[in-house]
C-alpha cells in the first residue's frame, strides 16, 4: 500500500531558554545558556547544584488552579506546550473527525516529584498511609496523553511511550506510523519531563552522569569539548501536531515541514553506556534515511543527541562519519542541549522543533560552550561551535538515544508538492 504523507502543522515549546516556541528559537540562535543554580530545592548536600530550570513560569497563567493541582508538573508542562501547538495548528475541534485524531505523548520518568513527595510524607509520618487520592493518576507516565485527549476530545489512538531519553522521538515515530498507514488524520505528539527534583538530581549524581561544574553552571554543558564532564539536567516540554498531508491541505493549514521518516534500533550493548563504535546510532540514522527515501547527501543539518558525556559524544560522531562518509564534512552538526540542558523524555520533541525552525529560518543553532578541541574527535566536522550559522536547510535529522540502548532518529524536510 502507498503510505500517506505526514506534515507538521503545529508547534509548541516550554523550555529553560524560552517559555514558548518563538522565545525558545530566539534563545537558541542567540546561544543562551539555560543553566543556573537550582531554585526548586535546597542543594546544600548535593554534588550538582545547578540545572536548566524553566524561568519565570507560573502554571496559574495557563491552567485552572483546581485542575492543575491534580497534575504533576510533568503533565502541567505537557498541557501548556500542547495548547500553544494546537493554537498554532488552527485546528477546530468542531470540524474534525475526533475518532481519527489521537495522542501519543511521552515521558521518560513521569510524575517523579509526585512519587517522591508522597513516599517521603509516608516515610516521615506515623506509619499510617495518608496518600493523596490523586497520587497514582498524577504519577503515571501515560496520564498526560489522557488529559490531552480529554481536553481536545480526541478519541483515536491514545498512549504513552517510554524509552528513556529517546522517548519523545519514539512518540513522534509512532504517531507518524498511524498517519502513514491511514489509521489517523491528526496526532498530537511530543514529550514532557519534570525531573529537577531531589531524587532526580541525586539519582543521576549517583551514577556520575551529571556535570559537577558548580563554579560555572552556564558553561557546564559542553558537548564535544575536551573538558566535558556530564550532562546538565533540564525540564520542560515540546509538542508537535502531525497531520495527514491531504487533510492539512484541504483545510488550508499552515505547514511547517514534512516528517519524512524515522528509525528505531537498539545498541544491545549496555544499560547506560553507548556502543563505543556507535553501531546502534549509525543503524538508526540509516533506517531513518531509508524510510524517508533520502540519501545521506540530502541532509544539511543534524541535531545530535550530544549530551556532553565523555563516551556518548565520541560514539555519536563516529556513527555520523560511518553513515555520511565524506558528506559528514559538509554537514552542520549541533547539540542544542548545550543551551537547554538535557530534557530527558522531552528532548526529542524540543530538538525536533529546533530542526524545523532551522529549516524555516535558514539558520543553524550553535553548540555553545566550546573552549578546547578533543583529539578523540575529528575536529574537521562542523559542530557549529559557539555561534549560529546561516544555511539553507533542505532536510534535517534529529537523533535521540536512551539508557537501555534505545535509539530513535527522525528526518524532516521542506514540503514538496
Amino acid at each position: 500500500m502507498a503510505l500517506k504523507r505526514v506534515v507538521v502543522t503545529g508547534l509548541g515549546a516550554l523550555t529553560p531558554i524560552g517559555n514558548n516556541r518563538d522565545e525558545y528559537w530566539k534563545g537558541l540562535t542567540n546561544g543562551v545558556s539555560g543553566a543556573a543554580p537550582i531554585t526548586h530545592f535546597d542543594t546544600t548536600h548535593f554534588k550538582t547544584k545547578f540545572a536548566c530550570e524553566l524561568k519565570n513560569f507560573n502554571v496559574a497563567d495557563h491552567l485552572d488552579r483546581k485542575e492543575s493541582r491534580k497534575m504533576d508538573p510533568c503533565t502541567q508542562y505537557a498541557m501548556v506546550s500542547v495548547q500553544e501547538a494546537f493554537e498554532d495548528s488552527g485546528l477546530d475541534t468542531d470540524k474534525l473527525d475526533s475518532d481519527r485524531a489521537g495522542v501519543i505523548w511521552g515521558s521518560g520518568i513521569g510524575g517523579l516529584k509526585t512519587f517522591q513527595d508522597e513516599v517521603a510524607n509516608f516515610a516521615t509520618g506515623d506509619g499510617v498511609p495518608k496518600y493523596n487520592p490523586f497520587f497514582i493518576p498524577k504519577m503515571i507516565a501515560d496520564i498526560a496523553a489522557g488529559y490531552i485527549s480529554i481536553k481536545y476530545g480526541f478519541r483515536g489512538p491514545n498512549y504513552a511511550t517510554v524509552s528513556a531519553c529517546a522517548t519523545a522521538t519514539n512518540a513522534l515515530v509512532d504517531a507518524m506510523h498511524y498517519i502513514q498507514l491511514g489509521k489517523a488524520d491528526i496526532m498530537i505528539s511530543g514529550g514532557s519531563e519534570a525531573a529537577v527534583v531531589e531524587s532526580g538530581v541525586a539519582g543521576f549524581n549517583a551514577m556520575k552522569a551529571l556535570s559537577e561544574r558548580n563554579d560555572d553552571p552556564a558553561t557546564a554543558s559542553r558537548p564535544f569539548d575536551k573538558d566535558r564532564d556530564g550532562f546538565v539536567l533540564g525540564e520542560g516540554a515540546g509538542a508537535i501536531i502531525l497531520e495527514e498531508y491531504e487533510h492539512a491541505k484541504a483545510r488550508g493549514a499552515k505547514i511547517h515541514a514534512e516528517l519524512a521518516g524515522g528509525g528505531a534500533t537498539a545498541d544491545a550493548y549496555h544499560i547506560t553506556a553507548p556502543h563505543p563504535e556507535g553501531i546502534g546510532a549509525a543503524n538508526v540514522m540509516r533506517k531513518a534515511l531509508h524510510y524517508a527515501g533520502l540519501n545521506p547527501e540530502d541532509i544539511d543539518y543534524i541535531n545530535v543527541h550530544g549530551t556532553s558525556t565523555p563516551l556518548g559524544d565520541i560514539a555519536e560522531s563516529k556513527a555520523i562519519q560511518q553513515v555520511f562518509g565524506e558528506h559528514a564534512y559538509d554537514l552542520n552538526i549541533s547539540s542544542t542541549k548545550s543551551m537547554t540542558g538535557h530534557l530527558l523524555g522531552a528532548a526529542g520533541a524540543v530538538e525536533a522543533i529546533a530542526c524545523i525552525m532551522a529549516m524555516k529560518y535558514g539558520k543553524i543553532p550553535p553548540t555553545i560552550n566550546h573552549f578546547t578541541d578533543d583529539d578523540a574527535l575529528d575536529n574537521k566536522l562542523n559542530f557549529t561551535f559557539n555561534k549560529a550559522q546561516d544555511r539553507e536547510v533542505r532536510a534535517a535529522l534529529s537523533n535521540t538515544f536512551g539508557f537501555g540502548g534505545h535509539n530513535f532518529s527522525v528526518v524532516f524536510r521542506k514540503l514538496k508538492d
